[in-house]
């Protein structure tokens, strides 16, 4: 009995740590929060829809990226870490689950928004928790002291309030409580003399690349939302081969040629001199990084409804609307800036290349709302496939840091 009651110290990770099958599983459950996200938006495609989709990202990338940072101290999968991490997956799939209806819908609540805005609360708290144990008996990291606290409370205020409100109200609170959170807490670690270190900067780019690479699997899955009953349409079936070349693309532009000289640039650094590039990195560049996949996967979604209904009058689709044709042509453009972000703090340079793509796919953009929908998902994927063509052959990034 005794030897079930004991409870394992948290057990420091070294610089050869790999992602576990543990943590893959923890990030599944933050991937389908954020699909849920643009089912969210998929529900009204509207300026303000997207701003608020927006803010549901910044609020389910925060915790994300701090767990990812402590399962690079000690190991996720090990004793009451993992037993708090398991509490925080229920918490983020309760959370995933109410998005949808949490947010200025006819069938919108105070109890739906409470229940995503507790959710949030309750995760956070688990982190301070955590970081406090795996401090208490690990004297090398450093004890998240009040000044930690300050920030991730303070970020509670705004966001019961905007829960309580609704409307536009809670649109510019819950902002506002991400705000308070990310940078309070990011400004501390930062500038603490006591702060984390990097142990492992091949396992802090396994974490990032493994839930950017879940997420591009999880936006396929938009294919068959849009389509419904229609799958067997031969528009329908050219989107979806569209989808996977777009997702190929957008794949091939991070892991073949981003993210292994970013993670060698990384671990050469001394580990003093680690903290804020990869901060920088990981923490705040892989955020577009993720948001354009998901507006991208949007995008693809209100493309097959489209195909989908009334065929016979538009067998490649109506022409989407100034919305819709934003977050298609728009998530492609915010994955690259990202992408440009990432590669610039970590090897020093960013290729031109992606730069006028991107300025190419903002320049087509009232072209693509002019084009049926299939046209107009054709011209992105035409433009990153051109990109990755581009890059394959003329184009190699250096492994050096800044």
């Amino acid at each position: 009995m005794a030897h079930i009651l004991r409870i394992r110290r948290p057990v420091p990770i070294g610089e050869a740590q790999r992602t576990t099958p543990f943590e893959i599983f923890f990030d599944l459950v933050f991937a389908f929060a954020f699909i849920r996200v643009a089912t969210f938006m998929a529900g009204s495609p509207t300026p303000l829809g997207l701003a608020q989709g927006l803010v549901f990202l910044m609020l389910l990338w925060w915790p994300f990226t701090t767990f990812a940072w402590l399962a690079n101290q000690v190991r996720a999968d090990v004793g009451l870490v993992r037993a708090g991490l398991v509490v925080v997956m229920a918490a983020m799939f309760v959370a995933g689950l109410v998005i949808p209806y949490a947010w200025g819908h006819e069938t919108w609540t105070v109890s739906e928004a409470l229940t995503v805005a507790v959710a949030y609360i309750v995760i956070r708290i688990a982190f301070y928790l955590l970081n406090w144990h795996v401090a208490v008996v690990n004297p090398r990291i450093p004890t998240p002291g009040f000044r930690y606290a300050i920030p991730i409370v303070g970020g509670w205020i705004p966001l019961l309030l905007g829960a309580v409100l609704g409307g536009a109200t809670q649109t510019l609170l819950w902002a506002a409580a991400f705000l308070i959170d990310c940078l309070g807490t990011a400004c501390v670690s930062l500038f603490s003399k006591d702060r984390f270190r990097v142990r492992s900067a091949s396992h802090l780019c396994d974490r990032h690349g493994l839930l950017l690479i879940i997420a591009l699997g999880e936006s396929l899955i938009a294919v068959g939302a849009g389509a419904g009953s229609a799958v067997t349409r031969w528009p329908v079936l050219i989107a979806a081969v569209l989808a996977v070349a777009n997702a190929t693309a957008l794949w091939w532009l991070y892991f073949e040629n981003a993210a292994a000289p970013a993670g060698q640039a990384l671990a050469r650094l001394p580990d003093q001199d680690r903290v804020r590039p990869a901060i920088n990195a990981y923490s705040l560049a892989h955020f577009p990084l993720i948001a354009g996949i998901i507006y991208l996967a949007l995008g693809i979604e209100l493309v097959l409804e489209h195909l989908a209904h009334h065929p016979s009058q538009h067998p490649a689709g109506a022409p989407l609307d100034w919305t819709s044709t934003a977050a298609l042509f728009g998530g492609p453009v915010v994955y690259l800036i990202g992408r440009g972000l990432f590669l610039h703090v970590t090897v020093g340079h960013t290729p031109r290349a992606q730069i006028v793509a991107a300025g190419i796919m903002l320049a087509l953009l009232p072209v693509g709302r002019s084009l049926p929908a299939l046209g107009a998902f054709g011209v992105i994927t035409a433009v990153l496939a051109a990109l990755v063509c581009y890059e394959r052959i003329m184009w190699q990034p250096t492994a050096g840091a800044r």
